[in-house]
């Protein structure tokens, strides 16, 4: 039997347009709350907060 994967792939969306523009992996059983960081957004031109969608 092999290991139980404890990451979890997230995709990240900016929170003024709502696009998804990253993805990254998250430890979920280290952390259980959203995840949220500020990134470029394309769209917007500008750093904006980014939280982790369902």
């Amino acid at each position: 039997m092999g290991r139980r994967k404890m990451r979890k792939k997230v995709v990240l969306a900016c929170v003024e347009c709502a696009s998804r523009n990253y993805s990254t992996n998250k430890n979920s059983s280290i952390n259980s709350e959203r995840l949220e960081a500020r990134k470029y957004c394309k769209n917007c031109g500008k750093h904006t907060l980014h939280r982790e969608t369902k």
